[in-house]
This record gives structure tokens, C-alpha cells and sequence, in this order.
């Protein structure tokens, strides 16, 4: 015969029915509260901490674009014996169009590509820019214009280059088209990129803006 005891203490043992569906109930909505947001605390400190290379990889994908668009078209105007004029439009467009040649009058340019820069990028210079000649980028202009081509044609100012087959950078009757675009990042001045090119070669070259002896100067790369 079972104790006193013993049955009092099986009578307040949950049964197996009882222990399973308890089993069953999981997290308690205050616990699943916890969890989330402690979740959303931590992406909100990833989110905040990548923003600064989100923006250090935007300005070298617009880097990227600018270099290589200028660079490719050249290239093509070399091998397709062509002509290609390559447009910079601010705040951040880059328009690529053929030109054609007829007699006797030529054809419109025609438009074979457009290349866009990011939202956050854009043509243009920043305050502490180093501006005098000797200081700019292959020392073309004077680093207060965001897109200035036309060097040795003026006051520069043209926001195009035209590659003809001969590898040489022209403006559109004929003339040797040397300049430099600028892009960056606002607000930042060490995102400042640059892009030039030398007329009478058509030679592209890329360039970095760095912090030097308390100011700024550029850096071919």
C-alpha cells in the first residue's frame, strides 16, 4: 500500500499530457521582444559603422567610371578608326556618342551610351583644392571649375573630349582638347578624384587627392 506521502507527491507531479503541452508554449512574448531588439540595436551599429566605406566605394565606383570611359573610347577610337566624343553633364552623367564622317556635310553624333555616377557622387570641387596651376592635375586649369576641358583653346570650360582615330584628344573643329573632370564626394574633401587628359596624345590619367603638410595635393595613381 502506497504511502501518504508518496501519493501526495504524485498528485502534484504534472502529467505527461500536462508536461508536453507546457513544452509547447516556447518563448514568451517578452523574451521574443528582448530578442528583437537587441537584433535591431545591432544592425542599426553595423549599418552606422559600413556607412563610411559605402561612401569610400561609391567615389571609387564613380573613379572607376570616369577613368574607364574615357580610357575605353579612346581605345575604340584607335581601333574602329572613329570618332568618339565623350560628354560630362553635372551633376553626374556621362554621355558617349559616334560621330560619323560624310561628305558633304557630317551626320549628327549619335548616342551610344550613357553612364550615370552614384546618387551621393557628382562632378564638382571642394574648398581647400589646390589651385594654382602648377598644383592641379598635368597643371591644367586652376581646380575652381568641376569639368574643364578646352585647355589651351581659352578659358577652358568645355565639358566634352573628342577621340578620333589617331589616339589624340580634339575639341569639335579640329583643335588638340586637353582638361580635367573632377569628382567627389560633398563635404569630403579627401574623396576628390580626378581624371585628365593631354590633347595632342589623348593620354588619360587618374588622380588622388591627399592629405600633405597641413593642405592638399594630388597624386597620380
Amino acid at each position: 500500500m502506497r504511502s501518504l506521502q508518496d501519493r501526495f507527491h504524485r498528485s502534484y507531479l504534472p502529467r505527461n499530457g500536462e508536461l508536453v503541452r507546457r513544452r509547447e508554449f516556447g518563448f514568451s512574448l517578452l523574451e521574443m521582444m528582448i530578442v528583437v531588439a537587441i537584433l535591431i540595436i545591432v544592425a542599426s551599429i553595423s549599418f552606422i559603422s559600413l556607412q563610411p566605406m559605402m561612401r569610400n566605394a561609391h567615389v571609387d565606383s564613380a573613379y572607376d567610371t570616369t577613368l574607364m570611359a574615357l580610357r575605353n573610347y579612346r581605345s575604340k577610337a584607335i581601333t574602329e578608326r572613329k570618332r568618339y566624343i565623350v560628354t560630362f553633364t553635372a551633376p553626374r552623367t556621362i554621355t558617349i556618342s559616334y560621330w560619323g564622317v560624310a561628305v558633304p556635310v557630317n551626320p549628327a553624333p549619335v548616342v551610344v551610351q550613357t553612364l550615370t555616377l552614384p546618387t551621393d557622387i557628382q562632378f564638382m570641387v571642394q574648398a581647400g583644392m589646390p589651385n594654382a596651376v602648377a598644383t592641379t592635375p598635368d597643371n591644367f586649369g586652376t581646380g575652381n571649375i568641376p569639368i574643364d576641358f578646352g585647355q589651351g583653346l581659352g578659358a577652358g570650360g568645355l565639358n566634352y573630349v573628342m577621340f578620333v582615330p589617331d589616339g589624340s584628344a580634339q575639341d569639335l573643329i579640329g583643335n588638340f582638347n586637353s582638361g580635367v573632370v573632377y569628382v567627389g564626394l560633398t563635404g569630403n574633401l579627401f574623396s576628390m578624384r580626378a581624371v585628365s587628359v593631354f590633347g595632342t596624345t589623348g593620354r588619360v590619367r587618374g588622380w588622388r587627392l591627399y592629405p600633405q603638410g597641413g593642405g592638399a595635393q594630388w597624386s597620380q595613381q
